[in-house]
């Protein structure tokens, strides 16, 4: 329960950040079979998708490490999943936004590619 409250305060705080800095929000915590996009945000005429990473400390190489190959394979299926359900097919990205603490450590625009 209390990880869960961390990370829906974590996805607001980030959530807030990226609209300070001109994104607009389009979905949050997106389920499906492949697994949950945390944000969707509109960037111009761009669609992210942005997972969000909390972490108390930079053991294990930190929030930003946490997402691993395997993990950037379940968002791109999940966005895929995401992007059959629209009617025009917008330009994408992956960011990652980390957390510690209380702020935003640092936002990762372009943090990986669909490389599948």
């Amino acid at each position: 329960m209390l990880k869960t409250l961390l990370g829906q305060s974590a996805e607001a705080r980030a959530e807030a950040y990226l609209a300070a800095r001109g994104l607009a929000p389009v979905a949050r915590n997106w389920r499906c079979r492949f697994g949950e996009i945390d944000l969707v945000m509109q960037h111009g005429a761009t669609l992210v998708f942005v997972e969000v990473r909390l972490r108390r400390n930079a053991d294990y190489g930190g929030a930003a490490a946490s997402v691993t190959p395997a993990k950037q394979k379940k968002l791109l299926a999940a966005a895929r999943l995401y992007l059959a359900g629209l009617k025009t097919m917008p330009a994408c990205r992956f960011d990652v936004v980390t957390l510690a603490g209380e702020g935003v450590t640092d936002w990762i625009q372009n943090a990986f590619d669909d490389v599948g």
